[in-house]
């Protein structure tokens, strides 16, 4: 089995930008066992945050790609609070569309590099956050009607679950429930006969419901409509680290008896690895994304932490 690698948020360049030391990164990404490709950001303009050519060129050319929007998207809303796409205000929902018809250019770009429809999905968002702006499942409805119009070259469209807006709580990101997106969903699929699907991030589930029962629940929630498509493993804490505490800074996972590295008060365990991708059963999307702290930690760790994890989703698989 084989995995998909948000390396951007393990990369030592978080802070600026270093192509040698990038260049270093990428190369020590690259001997990493069971590895599918990357999960990768789309800020909202090119195809990499500093250098396309770059990345073109430092990338391996028997990766596949998964496009994540996520930190596009919060770019935006740091400008414009109603942007999204599932925004209630008409003007913040077409920059979000505009955004993806600009996503989906860097999709062509890199497909077009590796000579084959190398990326795979793109994981989009249900922006804004609703403690400063309107949101709704019709709007998400009109929003995906728009985009499956477009010529995606087999790219499949998935919605990344985040938390939403719990009472009593600050939200780490705040945007539309799973509910709500798994409405807006079978109703897209059934009237396009589309095949979106939504895939679970671990951490922002375990924050939304401040419980690692609340990341099966809703596994179970997405597989039970019939919508599961992936799961990305993010670690999370509720103990005062480096990491925060229910924070979505994608802490790694703790440390296992069969791991040599790990993140002291992660809820991410192995045993919880285990019970979510049993829970979830085959899925197209499977990977992990890892924020590393300290800030200048070595590359050795930063590598290091993303293949433990990966080791202990391959022992999962296998059980």
């Amino acid at each position: 089995m084989s995995f998909y690698v948000g390396a951007y948020a393990s990369s030592p360049c978080t802070s600026g930008w270093n192509p040698e030391l990038e260049s270093s990164f990428y190369e020590q990404l690259k001997r990493l066992p069971n590895m599918a490709g990357l999960e990768h950001p789309f800020l909202g303009e090119s195809l990499h945050a500093h250098d396309d050519d770059w990345f073109l060129a430092n990338i391996d050319s028997s990766w596949n790609y998964v496009l994540t929007c996520v930190p596009g998207t919060m770019g935006a809303i740091g400008k414009n609070p109603n942007f999204g796409i599932a925004s209630g205000d008409e003007e913040g929902r077409q920059l979000a569309i505009e955004f993806l018809a600009r996503a989906r250019d860097a999709v062509v770009k890199l497909n077009n590099h590796c000579g084959r429809n190398a990326v795979k999905a793109i994981e989009i968002q249900t922006a804004p956050n609703q403690s400063k702006a309107s949101s709704s499942a019709e709007a998400l409805t009109a929003t995906l009607e728009t985009i499956l119009g477009w010529d995606w070259q087999g790219t499949s469209i998935v919605i990344e679950h985040c938390d939403t807006l719990v009472e009593g709580q600050t939200p780490a990101k705040g945007f539309l429930s799973l509910e709500d997106e798994v409405n807006a969903v079978k109703t897209v699929n059934a009237k396009c006969n589309s095949n979106i699907g939504i895939v679970i991030n671990w951490g922002r589930s375990a924050i939304e419901t401040r419980s690692v029962d609340g990341v099966i629940e809703h596994i179970n929630q997405a597989k039970t409509a019939g919508l599961l498509s992936g799961l990305m493993f993010s670690g999370v804490s509720a103990t005062e680290c480096p990491y925060g505490v229910w924070a979505d800074t994608h802490m790694p996972a703790a440390a296992s008896e069969n791991s040599e590295i790990g993140a002291e008060h992660s809820l991410m365990t192995e045993a919880e690895i285990h019970k979510c991708i049993v829970a979830a059963g085959n899925v197209d999307i499977l990977g992990i994304k890892l924020g590393i702290r300290p800030k200048d930690e070595i590359i050795d760790n930063r590598i290091a932490y993303n293949r433990e994890v990966m080791a202990m989703m391959s022992r999962a698989a296998k059980s």
